[in-house]
């Protein structure tokens, strides 16, 4: 089994910053793509950004040039770097993971538990 526990959301302000971090952990061989999704009330779950073990990394159009998403293969984490937060940002942030288990040559995607982004107007 797979888990990914995610931290970093809470309460800002328009234009602030926040970062989010998500930890996998368990019987991984691998990881490929890592990431974040993002669902605001009434709407469905979004892409927000991605990134490969390799490094390629693709972005909502809607975020690019205010967030960064990077990771440490070492340490199975993923980071979302939030600048320029803006009121529409506000929604339960949700991490992902395709996880390759010890004695499978699947991937399964893991979702983490999901952390709460607010920005005040």
């Amino acid at each position: 089994q797979v888990q990914l526990v995610e931290s970093g959301g809470g309460l800002v302000q328009n234009g602030g910053s926040l970062r989010l971090s998500c930890t996998a952990s368990g019987s991984i061989v691998r990881i490929n793509t890592m990431g974040w999704y993002r669902q605001a009330p009434g709407t469905q779950r979004e892409l927000v950004a991605r990134i490969t073990s390799g490094g390629s990394t693709n972005y909502a159009d809607s975020v690019k040039g205010r967030f960064t998403v990077s990771r440490d293969n070492a340490k199975n984490t993923v980071y979302l770097q939030m600048n320029s937060l803006k009121p529409e940002d506000t929604a339960v942030y949700y991490c992902h993971a395709d996880v390759q288990e010890i004695g499978s040559v699947w991937y399964i995607v893991y979702w983490g538990p999901g952390t709460q982004v607010t920005v005040s107007s």
